[in-house]
């Protein structure tokens, strides 16, 4: 049988909890629960991430991920809904410059999979959508900034973007010749590992810009046969392979779920690299995991993993000029 294409994919993903709810086999109550939270921030989920989830337990990790609950709802002090100050730092539509020697594009505004804690929930995309012609004052900024060496595509999802428009953009990039690095960040190739395409290769590695991608993966119940081949046409290309997650109650808030995530990261090719603690976004206080209890489950699994398995514990605070190492 012919796998659908990731364009196909992203055309057929579950937008309604009761289709989820169903597909899963569990009560159609969690489906009547979810409707509320659905006003305030879309269900989005792959057919491909959902096979990855196990039938008949509400609980999953993965599906503890995607499927809106009524908690979203509760108003929690000290959640809001910019929790990382990129408001502050939206210099021009589509751009984001808070570091020294980096800066951010939000390429695209829309993502292959609507994680419930996602710190851009409230993001205004709409005004940070240049299109494809109109990146130009953006390019302007970056060449009149020589201390800008690394831009990083990001969203939303930048994978959701076309080949042709990345590589069109990718290419104005690689002509600005003090910037040295080119980062995506990224969930789909985990969501929908189809979406590394030769076209994507071609366009990522074929520039003078030392390629590096991001991606997103919390559970090692993520990486199946299909993100291990994606990963390996990744590194044959030469592409530095990294994950970021997220430390999350009920996902992954033990030791033995972090050590087999760093595990099966590796064995993917790709290096762990970040542990966040949650960023305080509206609706998502119900994924909070106590600064005192991320350090222990750190130090837990420091005991369990060589170092180079280990991700730095963070957390990221508006202002700063960088992650802060939480120890």
């Amino acid at each position: 049988m012919t796998t659908a294409t990731w364009q196909q994919q992203l055309r057929d993903c579950i937008t309604q909890p009761s289709e989820l709810i169903e597909l899963l086999g569990l009560s159609q109550e969690l489906s009547v629960q979810a409707q509320a939270a659905l006003k305030q921030f879309p269900l989005r989920v792959p057919h491909s991430f959902v096979a990855r989830m196990k039938k008949g337990d509400a609980n999953d990790p993965l599906l503890r991920q995607v499927l809106p609950i009524a908690a979203e709802l509760e108003d929690v002090e000290g959640f809001t809904g910019d929790p990382v100050g990129d408001l502050q730092a939206n210099k021009l539509p589509g751009l984001i410059h808070k570091y020294h020697g980096r800066v951010l594009l939000t390429v695209a505004g829309a993502c292959g999979v609507n994680c419930r804690y996602c710190f851009r929930r409230e993001f205004p995309y709409a005004d940070n959508n240049p299109g494809r012609k109109g990146w130009q004052p953006v390019l302007d900024y970056f060449a009149a900034d020589n201390s800008i060496e690394e831009v990083i595509y990001s969203g939303g999802d930048p994978l959701i973007a076309n080949d042709k428009q990345l590589a069109e953009l990718t290419q104005q990039i690689a002509d600005i010749k003090h910037i040295k690095r080119l980062r995506i960040h990224t969930r789909m190739p985990i969501v929908i590992p189809e979406r590394v395409t030769d076209e994507l290769l071609q366009w990522f590695t074929g520039s003078r810009l030392q390629p590096i991608m991001v991606v997103h993966c919390n559970h090692a119940n993520e990486i199946g046969t299909n993100v291990k081949a994606a990963m390996e046409s990744l590194k044959q290309a030469g592409v530095t392979l990294l994950n970021q997650s997220v430390l999350l109650q009920g996902v992954n808030d033990s030791a033995e779920a972090l050590v087999n995530l760093s595990q099966a990261l590796f064995d993917a090719d790709i290096l762990p690299y970040y542990l966040h603690l949650l960023d305080k976004v509206k609706g998502a206080a119900h994924f909070d995991v106590p600064k005192a209890q991320g350090v222990e489950l750190s130090k837990a699994i420091a005991n369990k993993l060589p170092g180079y398995l280990v991700p730095k514990l963070v957390r990221e605070q508006e202002g700063e000029l960088s992650k802060i190492i939480v120890r």
